[in-house]
């Protein structure tokens, strides 16, 4: 019996390699959205057959910085940190994305993330259904209510 050998990425349920091949082809910038425990992190890629080059990047630590006093990995946090994402791309001239999940589910933060770079003024193809409501975005059912249009403002302000 021969032996196949399983690509570790794979293996580990990292990469969904139909999906990646697809992506490489359209030689489209691409986002991606990664919630861990306590943060929020979007990233805004080129890629590429060598590897894969960060346009933009975001981290829900830097809302600490402008006062963001609620969770780092809540439906807020996560469009306030798609938003600075989208403007720091905006800033180094990409213009319009594709949203990438690989392997994970797409989720309700991960649609607040990328409502978050469309209203940046990047370009995604998205179903508008599928975003949280405004009530979730700003943070109406936390105690962040009024934080949100705050921090939006102080990241039009810093980042052009």
């Amino acid at each position: 019996m021969a032996y196949s050998k399983i690509l570790r990425r794979l293996r580990e349920e990292k990469t969904n390699y139909k999906k990646r091949g697809t992506m490489l082809m359209g030689k489209r910038d691409f986002i991606t959205v990664n919630i861990t425990n306590e943060n929020t992190q979007v990233q805004i890629l080129t890629p590429g057959m060598t590897g894969d080059k960060v346009v933009a990047s975001a981290h829900s630590r830097y809302l600490i910085e402008k006062g963001w006093k609620g969770s780092r990995k809540s439906i807020p946090a996560a469009y306030l940190t798609g938003y600075l994402a989208g403007k720091k791309a905006l800033g180094k001239g990409a213009k319009g994305a594709i949203m990438y999940t690989g392997t994970r589910r797409f989720t309700q933060r991960m649609a607040a993330s990328l409502k978050g770079i469309i209203d940046a003024g990047l370009e995604v193809p998205a179903d508008p259904a599928r975003f949280p409501t405004e009530e979730r975005i700003n943070g109406d059912h936390l105690t962040v209510k009024n934080e949100v249009s705050k921090i939006k403002s102080a990241i039009d302000s810093e980042v052009k």
